[in-house]
């Protein structure tokens, strides 16, 4: 019997609160007492005897249940399978059917509590599986069913021999008194694992910590393939009531993606069907910071923890990994003292503005200099010699510099008519 096994058994045994078997509906049934524990269960050899293969021929036994005690004690079957290997089983991997050889009729089914895969039989009445109906194994006596055990078409082929476990869910079996039966599996293979881990690639941002870089590694060992995609459920906490506001991203396609989640969880893209030991490690880069909204005001150590498990069938995680890291609501840079807003420092000042009083003489020349251009340019010039746009699209600069200067040259003319009246 494996170690994971009969820890399960230990715990079936010695719990008060019962475990009940996943089933179409959910059933309730008060557990036997401390001294009602003392069933014992046989297997006999399986017939025929060999290993199994995906699809093939199923063997038979025999499962007695013994009461060796002087009153009646109830039995509510509970048959484990404990698989080696990566993959959790759907319900059709394994081939699974009981018929009563002396014992009242039964009918079966697989149940799929907590992810494991769980053989259950019950009295063929109306309402004897809804019910969560038992057997009475009368004192003193015993009871036996045939068992079919074999292997569906689609037994991943990354999981390799299974221990069948018979024992029962209302802990009425004596500790220690479960038989079971090793099936091995054709063809032999090295059964390894799933293997997930975190790795902090840096933290921060200029020392603050407002940003946490992680990688995600995954890797297969062992032989086969997992035959469906694999997803990952990643969720972040921290200590305390505050509302975080996580920002999470995850490197995809050569650039960083916004991943959408509720209540801090999160779905990561999926690696696909058949990934395996030739894959080597696979890695996601992913980058968390806290959004404007938070209500983390220091740096605060935030638990990230990823749980990997099949995306359809049978999806319940079967491999978890956390990491810790420290993290920092990112702050906004302020200007320094005496730069104006809005200015970046260092920037040139503007040019002083032109005079609003010039002279004559300025004034000729610069229609002088106007005039003497090209006179399809829409630009007049200024006392700096810069070209300013008028937004004209006609010849209006040219005619208001030679107005400018006939005004001038009739001015002049007028003074020197006056001195010579003067003189005379």
């Amino acid at each position: 019997m494996s170690v994971r096994t009969a820890a399960a058994i230990a715990v079936v045994a010695g719990v008060v609160t019962t475990l009940l078997p996943l089933s179409a509906t959910a059933v309730s049934a008060a557990p036997v007492a401390d001294d009602q524990a003392v069933l014992r269960t046989e297997l006999g050899a399986p017939v025929p005897s060999g290993s199994l293969t995906r699809g093939g021929a199923t063997e038979t036994f025999d499962l007695t249940v013994k009461n060796p005690t002087g009153k009646p004690v109830q039995y509510k079957p509970w048959m484990l399978v404990d698989r080696t290997g990566p993959s959790r089983l759907q319900k059709d991997d394994v081939v699974f059917k009981v018929d009563a050889v002396d014992a009242p009729a039964t009918k079966s089914s697989v149940g799929q509590q907590d992810g494991g895969w769980q053989g259950l039989f019950y009295p063929a009445t109306a309402g004897g599986k809804e019910s969560g109906a038992g057997f009475d194994i009368p004192a003193n006596g015993k009871m036996t069913w045939k068992v079919t055990i074999g292997l569906g078409a689609h037994y991943p082929t990354n999981d390799g021999d299974f221990t069948f476990t018979a024992t029962s869910w209302n802990n009425s079996v004596a500790p220690g008194g479960a038989d079971s039966h090793l099936f091995k599996v054709a063809p032999q293979i090295k059964a390894g694992e799933l293997k997930t881990w975190f790795k902090q690639v840096s933290s921060g941002k200029d020392g603050q910590e407002q940003r946490a870089y992680l990688d995600l590694n995954y890797q297969a060992t062992g032989e086969g393939t997992f035959d469906t995609a694999l997803a990952t459920t990643l969720s972040l906490s921290h200590p305390g009531e505050q509302k975080a506001d996580f920002r999470l991203q995850a490197l995809i396609d050569g650039r960083w993606q916004d991943l959408e989640g509720a209540y801090d969880r999160y779905e990561l893209p999926r690696i696909p069907k058949g990934f395996g030991a030739s894959d080597g490690v696979r890695t996601l880069p992913l980058r968390v910071y806290l959004g404007k909204n938070t209500g983390l005001t220091k740096k605060t150590v935030i638990t990230m923890e990823a749980e990997v498990s099949h995306a359809e069938g049978n999806t319940y995680p079967f491999k978890n990994s956390s990491v810790q890291f420290p993290l920092a609501p990112i702050v906004e840079t302020v200007p320094p003292s005496g730069t104006p807003s809005g200015t970046p420092s260092g920037s040139p000042s503007p040019a002083p503005a032109p005079s609003t009083t010039p002279s004559t003489t300025p004034v000729v020349q610069q229609a002088v200099a106007t005039t003497t251009g090209n006179a399809n340019l829409t630009t007049t010039a200024a006392s700096t010699g810069s070209l300013a746009h008028t937004g004209a699209d006609s010849g209006t600069g040219l005619y208001a510099g030679l107005a400018a200067a006939l005004v001038a040259l009739g001015a002049a003319a007028a003074w020197l008519g006056r001195r010579r009246r003067t003189a005379a």
